[in-house]
């Protein structure tokens, strides 16, 4: 068996949940399980997480079938709402809650529910303050929340809103958003959903009624790193995906030759290479620079050569006990304790840990971990 495994620590992302309960206390956590969980498998996730979640947000209804099926109960937040009016129906009696970020959305949502006169629904309106991708218009939102507010087919009314900074300290932006959507909130008096990973964790002016950790669950730092809190949330949260696999072929290469496509690396002394079972084909980036590190038991070592589609190349000149078979950290916690933080590979591949973790590809099989040594392999 090729021997690539993404293995998910199901504690961490537990251990990671009740992270964002302890910053903000006084709100309750939705799970973001979005894009396959970041990833990781949604309802494994779900599953794990279901005990202690009130509620999971997912983008679309076809994610939250995916959980319904596999018996989530609990609300189920649709976050880009719903795209055609034949969902509504399944949308009113399975126990979503619909964000509403359009007029034709209230509309068709209002004039559905008069068909279910048995059902009532919990809404998000989604306000626009500043970030200008989803939402209405702060001075829309008071009229439409009023109009929601009178439907007898509406249960509860939340106001939403998503920040486009908050993960970067002092930023306008962010204050000028919290400024627009608390003076909205005041003013409406209803339960606000406001704050995303990085604001749950630094911004307390965000935190009301509920909050959204999302990629925080996977053990990702939203911080930047000239945060303030960024050192101590380094250390607050685990790493819940390990990319593990093995070196499968060693090579030993004298100065002067050339390693993978485009023959990008060349040696410049004699040099001991391990190929590694993981390519772009499994969802490693391929724009993964010379230098972008791994772990070969434990210790670091660094990509030599271009990402091709099956393998990757990596320098083991330094590590003499590295073999055929040697245990190699794409990015998680390794055997050994040792930790390579997603984000940091994600830097050497210019682009985010977000990309890296929802590009593993199925072709990639899971492997589920919790109470220590109990394992499902999925």
């Amino acid at each position: 068996m090729r021997p690539l495994t993404a293995h998910i620590d199901l504690d961490a992302l537990r251990h990671n949940y009740l992270q964002a309960r302890r910053y903000a206390p006084e709100a309750r956590a939705m799970a973001v399980l979005k894009a396959n969980a970041y990833g990781h498998g949604a309802i494994a996730c779900a599953q794990a997480l279901q005990d202690l979640a009130p509620a999971m947000a997912v983008a679309c209804l076809e994610e939250g079938q995916a959980l319904r099926a596999r018996g989530i109960e609990c609300p189920i937040v649709l976050l880009e709402g719903f795209f055609e009016t034949d969902e509504l129906d399944e949308v009113i009696t399975g126990g979503y809650w619909s964000v509403l970020h359009t007029h034709w959305q209230v509309d068709a949502l209002l004039m559905r529910l008069a068909h279910w006169p048995q059902h009532r629904m919990t809404v998000l309106v989604k306000c626009d303050s500043g970030m200008h991708r989803l939402g209405f218009a702060p001075d829309e939102v008071g009229d439409l929340c009023q109009r929601l507010q009178a439907h007898a087919g509406i249960e509860q009314t939340l106001l939403m809103t998503h920040f486009a900074t908050a993960d970067t300290p002092d930023s306008p932006l962010l204050t000028s958003q919290l400024e627009t959507i608390n003076a909205l909130r005041r003013q409406l008096n209803l339960p606000g959903c406001f704050a995303n990973s990085p604001a749950t964790l630094s911004v307390p002016a965000a935190r009301h009624d509920w909050v959204r950790p999302g990629v925080m669950l996977y053990g990702v730092n939203p911080l930047e790193p000239q945060h303030a809190l960024h050192d101590e949330i380094e250390q607050v949260l685990r790493p819940v995906m390990t990319l593990e696999s093995r070196i499968i072929a060693v090579r030993e290469l004298q100065a002067g030759e050339p390693i993978g496509y485009g023959a990008r690396h060349v040696t410049h002394r004699p040099t001991r290479v391990g190929v590694v079972a993981c390519g772009y084909g499994d969802g490693y980036d391929r724009h993964a620079r010379e230098g972008t590190p791994v772990l070969v038991e434990g210790q670091r070592a660094a990509i030599a050569g271009r990402v091709s589609m099956d393998m990757l190349t990596v320098d083991i000149t330094e590590l003499p006990e590295a073999d055929i078979g040697s245990r190699v950290t794409l990015w998680g916690r390794d055997a050994s304790g040792a930790v390579l933080s997603v984000s940091e590979v994600a830097s050497w591949c210019d682009t985010i840990a977000y990309t890296l973790l929802t590009g593993i590809l199925p072709r990639v099989p899971r492997c589920y971990h919790q109470n220590d040594d109990s394992r499902e392999g999925v």
